[in-house]
This record gives C-alpha cells, sequence and structure tokens, in this order.
C-alpha cells in the first residue's frame, strides 16, 4: 500500500486518528505531577485511566447505532467535539475529581470518534480492505507511540500542558476533517442497541472478549503504574513510554502478520499472552530495578502489538454476526479490564507494596490464556476463513459493517 498516493480524506483521518490515540498514553508522564500538585494517590490518579475506559467502553455499546443513523462524518465531528471540551476543560480543572471526570468527557468522544475512523479510511480508500486496516494500525501505533513523548515534552512545563495540547490539536483535526472528508453516499442499516448482547450469545466471541478483558487487566496495569515506582521526571517517563510505542506499532504491522503466517492466529496470541505474563513477573520481581521495568515497558510492547492486531482480528471473524455488532460487543467486555486495573494496582500499591500490582496482572494475563485456550474449539475456524480483500463495488457495506473494529 503506497502512503502517498491516498486520497486527502483518508490521509485526513488518519491525522485525526493519530491525535486520538495520543490520549491512551498521554497522561502517563503526568500522573506522578499530578499527584504531587493536587495532592493524589496513585489510586485516585490512576482514575484518569478508569473513567476514560469505563465510559469508552459503555460507549462502544451505542456507537453503532449513533454512526448508522447519524453517518460516519458527522459521528467522527461529534467525537472530535466532544474530546476538545473534555480535555481543554481536564487543563483548566484544580482537582483530582474533575481532571477524572473530564477525562470520561474525553472517553466518551473517543469511543465515538475511533469507532467510525476505519469506517471512513476503509470507504476512502483505493485500496483493500485489509490493506486499510494496516494502514490504520501504522496511525494508531504512530499516535500511541507520539502521546508519552508528547506528553512527556509538554508535562516538563506544567501538567496542564499535554491536556491543552490535545485540544489544540483535536481542533485542527476538526478542521481538516470538514475540510476534506465527504459526506457519504450510501446509508447504513440503523442497528439495535439489543445486537451486541446477542452477539454475546456466540460462545467464540464470548471467550475472545473475555480474553482481551483479561490481557487488558494486565496491559493498564502496566501503563497506568509503572510511572509511580520509575519516579521519573515527566520527559523522562514520556521517552520511556514513546519506546513502548514503537515497539506496540512496529509488531502491530510488522511481526503479527509474520507469527500469523507461520504459527497461526490463535497460537500466536497464545504466546504473546504468555510472554506479556512473562514480562510483567519480571517486573514484579525486579521492581526496585529501574532498569528491568524500563526494559519491562518496552518489550512489553512488542506483545501487546501482536495481540491488538490478531484479537481484533479474530473478532472479526468469531462470530456470524455484522462485524461492527461483533465489535461493540467485544469492545464493551474488553475495556472492563482498562477500566478496573489502574484504580486496582493504585491500590494494591499503596496499601501492600510496588510488586503486587504487577503479580496481579500476570495472573490476570495467565488466566486470559487459559480462557483462550477453553475456548479454542469455537474459534478453529478463524484461520480457514478468507482474508479481507473485499472488492471495490462492495466497499461502503464493508465500511459500515466495520464501523468499530478496532477502537
Amino acid at each position: 500500500m503506497n502512503l502517498l498516493h491516498q486520497p486527502k480524506a483518508v490521509l485526513a483521518v488518519a491525522f485525526s486518528c493519530v491525535i486520538a490515540f495520543m490520549g491512551i498514553g498521554l497522561v502517563d508522564p503526568i500522573l506522578k505531577p499530578i499527584a504531587d500538585s493536587l495532592g493524589a494517590t496513585p489510586s485516585q490518579t490512576s482514575l484518569l485511566f478508569t473513567s476514560y475506559m469505563a465510559v469508552m467502553g459503555l460507549a462502544m455499546l451505542i456507537t453503532s447505532a449513533v454512526s448508522s443513523r447519524l453517518g460516519v462524518k458527522l459521528t467522527l465531528l461529534i467525537g472530535l467535539l466532544v474530546i476538545i471540551a473534555g480535555a481543554g476543560l481536564a487543563g483548566l480543572s484544580d482537582s483530582i475529581g474533575a481532571i477524572v471526570g473530564y477525562r470520561a468527557v474525553w472517553g466518551l468522544g473517543n469511543a465515538l470518534f475511533v469507532a467510525t475512523a476505519l469506517a471512513a479510511i476503509v470507504s476512502a480508500s483505493r485500496s483493500s480492505v485489509r490493506d486499510a486496516i494496516i494502514f490504520y494500525e501504522a496511525a494508531l501505533g504512530v499516535g500511541i507511540a507520539a502521546g508519552p513523548l508528547i506528553g512527556g515534552v509538554l508535562g516538563a512545563i506544567s501538567w496542564r500542558g499535554p491536556f491543552f495540547g490535545v485540544s489544540v490539536l483535536m481542533a485542527l483535526a476538526f478542521i481538516v476533517t470538514v475540510l476534506l472528508l465527504p459526506k457519504s453516499t450510501t446509508k447504513p442499516k440503523p442497528s439495535s442497541l439489543k445486537d451486541p448482547f446477542r452477539a454475546l450469545r456466540h460462545r467464540g466471541l464470548l471467550g475472545i472478549a473475555i480474553t482481551a478483558l483479561l490481557y487488558n487487566f494486565g496491559f493498564f496495569t502496566l501503563l497506568a503504574y509503572t510511572p509511580f515506582p520509575l519516579n521519573m521526571s515527566a520527559r523522562e517517563v514520556g521517552l520511556v513510554f514513546f519506546g513502548w510505542g514503537l515497539a506496540l506499532a512496529f509488531a502491530s504491522v510488522i511481526v503479527a502478520p509474520r507469527l500469523q503466517s507461520v504459527f497461526g492466529t490463535l497460537p500466536s496470541i497464545l504466546l504473546a499472552l504468555i510472554g506479556f505474563a512473562a514480562v510483567l513477573m519480571a517486573m514484579a520481581i525486579w521492581t526496585d530495578e529501574k532498569a528491568v521495568l524500563v526494559a519491562g515497558v518496552v518489550v512489553a510492547g512488542l506483545f501487546l502489538g501482536i495481540n491488538n492486531t490478531l484479537v481484533t482480528e479474530t473478532v472479526m471473524k468469531a462470530a456470524p454476526v455484522e462485524r461492527g455488532v461483533a465489535s461493540a460487543a467485544y469492545s464493551f467486555v474488553r475495556f472492563s479490564g482498562g477500566a478496573i486495573a489502574p484504580w486496582l494496582a493504585g491500590y494494591l500499591g499503596e496499601t501492600i507494596n510496588d510488586h503486587v500490582p504487577y503479580w496481579v496482572g500476570a495472573a490476570a494475563v495467565l488466566l486470559g490464556a487459559s480462557v483462550l485456550i477453553a475456548s479454542r474449539k469455537h474459534l478453529r475456524h478463524i484461520d480457514h476463513q478468507p482474508g479481507h480483500e473485499i472488492p471495490l463495488s462492495t466497499r461502503p457495506a464493508a465500511a459500515s459493517a466495520l464501523a468499530t473494529e478496532h477502537a
């Protein structure tokens, strides 16, 4: 896929995706500065992740219904406006409770945006759906990698800086989207709010969703708690998680497809889960060694990148339901792990010691691997289904179906 020969609409949405996904890691470098400035505990500060992920997960249940009625472009623009407001108001806040609340607003906007971004890229792209997904993954990876770096640079000036930075960048993305993204000429079939719950009756989809919940538990333990035992400056923490983001992007786009072609989808996911659990156990044992924590964060990015790509592709094929509905159901379940883990990690670190959060995270990831093994008979068809090479004539319908795939 030639990135330089894509329509302006695709590049516009990709640019917006990069900024949207900065929000995941942007607050990492400023967690400790916020705690120090506002007199908050690690568990209170970690609620910045909990509120964001909890609202994002719940909102995923409605994104398919909303976008199928309002259309992709309008849904994207509403999501961008909500993010602009949430990030800007968080930067103006003077209490940890207010910031947590505005992060929840931010999560709502992010759900509306990312749930429809892939649909816009697929429908406007000149390439196959598989290539569009890879392009989307690249934008996601750049955003996740850049978030901690920008958060560290702006956070070195003030902990408010990253919030204002996102608000300004999202305003630019809003203008670009208005000018360059055409309104869709096709109207997708409206979906029901009950559809995601019906989809979870399929054992394969439920199994992969629970697996993702448990691995996200480990993921957000790493993401939200590690800045505290690292005890570095905002700039230094930003650089550490920038390395994590680069590893995640590389594994998502390069490593995951190669492992899949050699070992198959489920064995590759299982390998990544075991590898990630091993990293968390090493961090649990040597929590007092900053070099181990830094190395663990970066190496974990490789295993997380593999999972991000292959688990999402598995969701696409796990159940005989529309892909957008399957993804909404899956996202609702998996973000529960991202909502619970940050607060629990902070609480365990405060009340017991810094080692325990990583042990609990590792146990959750290993439990996820066990769920995947138990669900394998319902997922054996994954590698026997055709790829995502969808003809141009059916692309608008495919875009609608893929609306929430990689949220």
